[in-house]
């Protein structure tokens, strides 16, 4: 058991994530596609029904677009606040902050188009075969022409809303003066209609925000979650890699106290020698990494090397791994229990002399690397330890690649013990 010094601090805990934010690029692309959008929609009708005057309305159009842009661009801090509420309490609020925006952005509308509209209703109302005019106390004079059709109201602009009275009357009745008062109520209930069309836009853009709001939500809570699972991967594989260490350790611990007590402190030296250079090796990476098939047959030769002080005649070791796959990516240490299995169960029993051999070939897209001896094979007994390195392996694999990777393990007809790991076949990318 390792005890933490207490001098040491622990780490401080981590400060709470700051909810996920739509990014402002989104946000803004948002605002001006809902506006533009309506833009081009206003234009076309303005174009089809024939309006008049159809340039002086186009650039008043686009001012009002444009302060319509800068009032939602308002809203948004406001509706950021909300980002971590309830559903109903974004409704609620959404509601009551989008009622005095449209209000604003209809008085805009209204007084971007006031100084244009009489204009506007005298050309429509002489298309119609009427006069429309205002005189000098406000009152709007409306009499007839020619024709005798009565003013077609559905000619009228969105912006610009013509008096109900005017729409009403008949080309053969006598001028007809509608009061300033009457113009005056009329412009309140256009004022309302205008308003009630920029509530609903405002509505729309808040929901489509808290729409991206929820997707950048999901986007996260799926980034956490796979982190989450790489890191459980991660420590899985860091527990099975370092049950692969302390099982050595203890071997070769034991082998190299069996050479100081029988006086062979040269062979126990060079031991300690390998010994030292074997885990600087294997411990200088992360365990959780890929190390290229050389440098797993490196360490595996140090390993053996290590065990041929101890069985100097009996362990014969055979390694066989082509150029081309000498680069190939293995995950660290994975042959370790392999190779010891056949040092342990395959050498270590018998007086004669076992060879040990590692090979490696490719198969399509598969690795194929094989350990075997053509020792007594696998121990007697169900309390065997035989099984434990290779459940270690068979499960780092299923850690590491899942269904891709697999592992056979058998006694070979001969003789001996083979073990046979396939893997994909995976170059190092620098």
């Amino acid at each position: 058991m390792i005890d933490m010094d207490p001098a040491i601090p622990s780490a401080p805990a981590a400060a709470p994530a700051q909810p996920p934010r739509v990014p402002a690029r989104i946000v803004l692309a948002s605002i001006a596609a809902l506006w533009v959008t309506y833009f081009a929609l206003a234009t076309l009708r303005g174009w089809l029904v024939g309006l008049e005057l159809h340039d002086a309305l186009l650039w008043r159009r686009m001012l009002v677009i444009l302060a319509s842009m800068v009032v939602t661009v308002g809203l948004w801090p406001l509706l950021r606040l909300l980002d971590p509420r309830t559903v109903w309490v974004k409704i609620v609020a959404v509601l009551l902050m989008a009622l005095p925006a449209s209000l604003l952005l209809a008085s805009i509308n209204q007084w971007v188009f006031a100084a244009i509209e009489d204009e506007v209703v005298a050309k429509i109302g002489e298309r119609e075969g009427l006069r429309v005019r205002s005189d000098e106390a406000g009152n709007l004079l409306v009499d007839p022409l020619e024709r005798h059709d009565p003013v077609d109201a559905g000619a009228l602009p969105t912006d610009v809303v013509p008096d109900d009275a005017a729409a009403a009357m008949s080309a053969d009745q006598a001028a007809i003066t509608i009061a300033a008062q009457t113009r005056e109520d009329n412009r309140w209930r256009q004022l309302t209609d205008v308003a009630l069309g920029r509530y609903f836009l405002l509505l729309a853009w808040a929901a489509l925000y808290f729409a991206l709001v929820n997707a950048e939500q999901a986007r996260a809570a799926e980034r956490r979650e796979g982190a989450y699972r790489r890191a459980a991967k991660a420590a899985e594989l860091r527990s099975l890699r370092y049950q692969v260490n302390p099982h050595f350790l203890f071997n070769t611990l034991n082998s190299l106290s069996a050479l100081v007590m029988t006086g062979k402190t040269d062979a126990a030296e060079e031991m300690i020698q390998t010994l030292s250079t074997f885990y600087r090796r294997s411990l200088a990476g992360d365990p959780t990494a890929d190390v290229a098939l050389e440098q797993e047959i490196a360490l595996q030769r140090l390993y053996l090397e290590i065990e041929g002080v101890r069985f100097p005649e009996r362990l014969k070791a055979r390694i066989d791994i082509p150029d081309d796959l000498l680069d190939a990516r293995v995950p660290g240490m994975i042959l370790q229990p392999l190779v010891e299995n056949s040092v342990k169960y395959g050498v270590a029993p018998t007086n004669r002399a076992v060879h040990v051999c590692i090979s490696a070939r490719s198969e399509g897209d598969q690795l194929v690397i094989t350990v075997g001896d053509d020792g007594p094979g696998a121990p007697g007994g169900p309390k065997s330890g035989f099984g434990i390195g290779l459940a270690n392996v068979e499960d780092r694999l299923a850690a590491r690649y899942g269904n891709a990777a697999r592992l056979s393990a058998g006694p070979v007809a001969a003789g001996g013990w083979r073990t046979v790991i396939r893997l994909p076949l995976e170059a190092h990318a620098g």
